[in-house]
Parts: C-alpha cells; structure tokens; sequence
C-alpha cells in the first residue's frame, strides 16, 4: 500500500515494557510500507537542541573566507565545509552550503586507505564561535547514544535478536553529522533553483533530521511515485539496512525542493537541516 503521510511514533513507548510491543508492531509498519518516520519524545535536552540550532545558523552566518578556512578538500577525511551549488545529485546543482563533522576518533595510521575517513574534524575558529565545538561534541555524543538505541529497536521489529547489527559496527564506531543551509531562493546564481538536494537514497544505516521550523522542503517519494511533504523532525532508514535484513525493511528515495513561499506562509525560504548518520 502506497504511504501519503508520513507516521509519528512516540519513542518514549519503547522504553516501557507495557508499551514497547505495540511500539515495535508501529515501527515495523513505518519500515516494511513507508521508509520514513517521524520520532517524538527523543530525550534529547530541548536545551541542547535550542543551541545546535542557534550555533548552526552562527555559522553560516560567518564570513564567506572564514568558512572556507575549513573547507573539505583540506584534509583526506571529507569533513568539513563545503560552499553554496558545490555538489551534485541526479545530474543537478544541489542549492546548499553545509558542514560535515564526525565522532571525535583519535588519529589513525591511515592504512588501510579508508581510515583517512575516520578523521579528523575541522572546527570553526573558537574566537569567531567559542560555543560551536562543545555544542556540537555534546550533540554528537546524544546522538549517537540515540542512534544505538534506535538501530536495536529496528533489529527487534523485524523480528531479530537486539544485537542483529552490532557485528556491522566497529566497537568505537563513527557516526557523522551534516549541517545544512538552504538558501533564500531569490539570491540564487542560476534559473534552475528548485533543487536543495536531488532524489537519491544514502549508504548510512539510518538518519536523524532536525530540521528548523517553519521551513519545509522535504519530501519522501511513495510507491506510486508521489512525494509526500515531511515536515520536521523526521528518521530516514537508509540504504544499506534494507540490504543488512535480506531486503524486508523499505527505503523510500528523499529529496529537498527549494521553495518561496507566498505570504503569509513564509516570504524567504532560509531552511537548515541537521543530519545525523550512523555509518
């Protein structure tokens, strides 16, 4: 059956036994038919999510040069700053500027080669935003618990042992966060503007995406071929968990559209999305 909204699901019920049953049949649901789901009761401070916002709209707010200062091609790891249009998807522009970080990990030797992903972070100058690392480590370490929560609750919904995925996982494993800015679409360089991201489906197991009220944009894509307008908060599983459960658990293709809205809706459309992975 072809999805036309996206379901919410109280996270809060998981963590009763009473309740966790029928919050396992809910998810179940939300993987096998839709791809998409929208997370409530997180436990994640309303504080800290304040902050990660703030910080975010901080930094794209820096000077253009201060930013580049760390731009992704600076190191082997692919974290960092990429600029406004420096990507790519289904043959397009993508019309956004972001900041890709990671789990602190120590530095490595770099063989084999794809440790070179693992690290390291580039930070923005402290004496431009003294409060943007920390937020962010904190941020990182919260999610990252929630993640590993999370990715045991799908096991069980499929009906697999709760530890189904750790062998997938190192055991100081990485998880990565995308800071994303999606620009007014009136300051534009080209008449192609309706793109933030392409249709495309990612490698992570899952993603976490907060986005930033009231803006909207993005969409999950039905069976049908109809995308169906998520606004925020919502968890996308990935690619790579359909392949890991003998192709049972469904993953519906996203994309983010550039929108101007008319009044009195929203006159500019300044959206930020933060994406959080587990690889």
């Amino acid at each position: 059956m072809s999805f036309s909204s996206i379901p919410v699901l109280d996270l809060s019920l998981a963590r009763s036994q009473d309740t966790k049953p029928a919050f396992l049949e809910s998810l179940r649901d939300a993987l096998l038919d839709v791809g998409f789901l929208y997370i409530k009761n997180t436990g994640i401070d309303d504080a800290l999510i304040h902050d990660v916002v703030e910080q975010g709209k901080a930094f794209f707010d820096l000077p253009e040069e201060k930013k580049l200062e760390i731009q992704m091609k600076n190191v082997p790891s692919f974290l960092g700053y990429n600029k406004l249009g420096n990507e790519i998807t289904a043959l397009q522009t993508d019309w956004r500027e972001q900041i890709d970080l990671s789990t602190p990990i120590p530095p490595q030797l770099y063989f084999p080669l794809y440790h070179n992903l693992l690290s390291p972070n580039q930070w923005p100058d402290p004496a431009s935003l003294p409060s943007f690392r920390p937020t962010y480590e904190t941020y990182i370490t919260q999610m990252s618990a929630l993640s590993i929560e999370f990715t045991s609750l799908i096991s069980e919904a499929l009906h697999l042992p709760y530890t189904a995925f750790d062998p997938f996982f190192d055991k100081n494993q990485q998880h990565k966060l995308k800071i994303v800015k999606y620009p007014d679409t009136a300051s534009l360089p080209s008449t192609n503007k309706s793109q933030g991201v392409g249709p495309h489906k990612d490698s992570m197991l899952t993603s976490y995406l907060l986005q930033v009220p009231p803006h909207t944009g993005l969409q999950a894509q039905n069976l049908n071929g109809s995308w169906v307008d998520c606004p925020p908060l919502t968890l996308h599983p990935r690619r790579s968990n359909r392949s890991r459960t003998g192709k049972r658990s469904r993953v519906a293709f996203a994309r983010v559209l550039r929108i101007a809205f008319s009044p009195p809706k929203l006159v500019s459309v300044r959206a930020s999305v933060f994406r959080f992975s587990r690889a």
